[in-house]
């Protein structure tokens, strides 16, 4: 007889600040999955504990997180899988499906948690790099650079054009012929793109602390080298 654990079953019901975070990470990094006796599960399985940990919390779960590691040069595998046909059919209302489970589109998210859906994508399938450009010149430029992933042009392109109506006014989409494009900001709209996700002034806990201190690492340079 299965066991019972609690969870919030009206968590993907109704959009907030978390829903919109989590329901794009879970886009990401996430599936539904069923068993062969026909129950259903929504799983997540990251790198990251503490951030899982967090959603746990987040969706009122008091599920186990499973922890897995095939050899040593592997990074441990963390899992949270929660047992809920409600929730599971709540997150195909939202577009999502056994097969594939990147189908949620941003035009479904209300304006207002955009933010916290824009960054929950980043942690997810997002990317921050700090460098130097031009190091041909006597001074170096001190730049960032953000990227999203997505096999689907399509969502990168409406995704633009929410980030464009945002105030991030750059971006451009690059399409690979190995099945997946990239959506890529210079520094300024990186800048921007920093403010839009972490200041929003209905700000939420949930986000992927390594990626942040990226961002304010960068900020903490280029103060230091305008002192100089």
């Amino acid at each position: 007889m299965p066991m019972y654990r609690a969870v919030n079953k009206d968590f993907f019901k109704k959009w907030t600040p978390e829903m919109a975070y989590i329901v794009r990470f879970f886009a990401a990094d996430g599936y539904i999955s069923l068993n062969n006796r026909g129950a259903h599960f929504w799983n997540i399985q990251i790198t990251d504990k503490e951030l899982l940990d967090n959603i746990k919390r987040t969706v009122q779960s008091d599920h186990k997180i499973g922890v897995r590691k095939r050899n040593s040069r592997e990074s441990t595998i963390y899992r949270l899988q929660v047992g809920s046909i409600e929730m599971c059919n709540d997150l195909r209302k939202l577009g999502f499906t056994e097969r594939k489970s990147k189908n949620l589109s941003v035009n479904k998210v209300p304006r207002k948690y955009l933010s916290h859906f824009v960054r929950g994508y980043f942690d997810g399938d997002g990317n921050v790099w700090v460098g130097f450009a031009h190091k041909d010149r006597k001074i170096p430029s001190l730049t960032l650079l953000t990227a999203f992933t997505s096999c689907s042009t399509d969502f990168l392109r409406l995704l633009l054009k929410e980030l464009n109506r945002n105030g991030i006014e750059g971006g451009s989409i690059y399409v690979s012929k190995e099945n997946y494009s990239r959506l890529q900001l210079g520094t300024r709209d990186s800048l921007k793109l920093y403010d839009f996700m972490y200041n929003q002034g209905d700000s939420s806990d949930l986000q992927l602390l390594r990626k942040k201190v990226v961002f304010e690492k960068f900020q903490a340079k280029r103060k230091h080298a305008v002192v100089v």
